[in-house]
């Protein structure tokens, strides 16, 4: 991926941040600053490097991934993009990114509706994957994809560490996505939770907490006999919205309860998913998938 690109779109990157950091904190004179120079820098990204039907100079894995994760995209643009992005995925049937495409790849994967391609990437055992490390007997995340390769040679110890964060980024996709334990961007800090979990990949549970400056909040899901059983924990002082997926709103038990019995009356329906508002507590939800 052509350095260039990959520099601007973290530039891109570090400015929203900042722009969004300013509007939260008051400081309006450095938000509209912030703001300014990020259109700016958008329209430079795609008068550089996106072509008049779309398509980015740097046909890569990375290239479309930092894109579409930063918003760099016209909005037309966008789904097209997806599907190059998604297809790359399917033609190579495994990761092409380094350090700085792996964040946000399988994010933008899942956020684009190709959540299949997403977990194949993260259930693939051969090289290169997440899981080839651990057919090796890593119990860390190694520096090169291949830090010991399939004839059980190492690489250059000058570039070889098996104890490195980029890589390991996947666990914010678990974390975020699979989990579905989410900060509401308007809102940061966990003052108000977003419980979104993602089923799939064969995956027949998975459980994350995080530890808040209000206390620990813990998504564990499990789905046995097509049932899935949903527990949720909301520290003190925060609420949080929780989003069922699969789920019919009159097929919903909390504690065995129907919603509304259980207390529960921030409810509602959005295409598949049941939606709920709760407050602090313990929950756990249960339904027919």
């Amino acid at each position: 991926t052509t350095k260039d690109l990959v520099c601007e779109a973290y530039f891109a990157r570090s400015t929203d941040l900042l722009q969004r950091t300013a509007t939260i904190l008051g400081k309006a004179e450095d938000a509209g600053k912030y703001a300014d120079l990020l259109a700016n820098i958008r329209k430079a990204f795609r008068d550089e490097f996106v072509t008049p039907n779309g398509r980015l100079v740097s046909d890569t894995q990375t290239a479309y991934s930092l894109a579409l994760a930063f918003d760099l995209l016209p909005q037309s643009e966008r789904a097209a993009a997806a599907r190059r992005l998604a297809a790359d995925v399917n033609k190579f049937k495994h990761i092409t990114t380094g350090f700085l495409g792996t964040p946000v790849i399988c994010h933008v994967l899942s956020d684009f509706g190709y959540e299949n391609e997403a977990f194949m990437l993260l259930n693939r055992k051969d090289y290169p994957s997440w899981l080839y490390p651990i057919t090796k007997g890593a119990t860390t995340i190694w520096e090169r994809w291949d830090g010991q390769k399939p004839d059980g040679t190492f690489q250059d110890a000058g570039m070889n560490s098996f104890n490195h964060y980029a890589y390991g980024a996947i666990g914010d996709w678990l974390y975020r996505v699979v989990a579905g334990i989410e900060i509401d961007p308007n809102q940061p800090g966990y003052k108000h939770i977003l419980i979104q979990p993602h089923p799939g990949g064969g995956l027949t549970s998975a459980s994350a907490s995080v530890n808040t400056m209000y206390g620990k909040v813990v998504s564990a899901w499990s789905i046995e006999e097509h049932k899935m059983t949903l527990r949720v924990e909301v520290p003190p002082n925060t609420t949080a919205t929780i989003k069922l997926p699969r789920a019919k709103l009159e097929n919903v038990t909390e504690s065995g309860k129907p919603l509304q019995a259980a207390g529960i009356s921030g409810v509602a329906q959005v295409d598949s998913q049941a939606v709920v508002n709760v407050g602090s507590g313990t929950y756990q939800f249960m339904y027919p998938l």
